[in-house]
């Protein structure tokens, strides 16, 4: 029995087609591309708008800060001589001031993070006001 069914066509089981793998498709490049125009969701749209106003708001915040501190303006710059201190330059430019905050206006106009100055050292005095 298994002689004759060898031997017959008909009784072969069928052959079963392999699968298939999908196949890559072709996507345009370059001027082949037409560009669409982005769109943005509400949702977008509303965390752009949200954004912009915290910057300007801060960039406000920023500038009002800055005009409430009273920013001294340079008025002119003194050179410190030999056997100078911090202390006796902030009380000959700055007479109207007491003396620590003749010393404190003209540290945030130089930017010194102590009292310590070298000879030959160019300082800004800031207008008082």
């Amino acid at each position: 029995m298994s002689a004759a069914f060898a031997l017959d066509p008909l009784a072969l089981p069928e052959r079963t087609a392999a699968p298939t793998r999908p196949r890559l498709q072709l996507v345009p490049t370059g001027p082949d591309v037409v560009g669409r125009p982005v769109r943005i969701s509400r949702r977008g749209r509303v965390a752009r708008t949200v954004g912009a106003l915290l910057v300007a708001s801060a960039l406000a915040w920023t500038g009002a800060a800055a005009l409430a501190a009273g920013v001294a303006v340079p008025q002119h710059t003194v050179t410190v001589d030999a056997g100078q201190t911090l202390s006796s330059i902030a009380a000959r430019e700055m007479p109207d001031l007491p003396v620590h905050e003749g010393v404190a206006q003209i540290q945030l106009a130089n930017g010194l993070s102590s009292s310590d100055v070298h000879v030959g050292q160019v300082l800004q005095i800031p207008a008082i006001g």
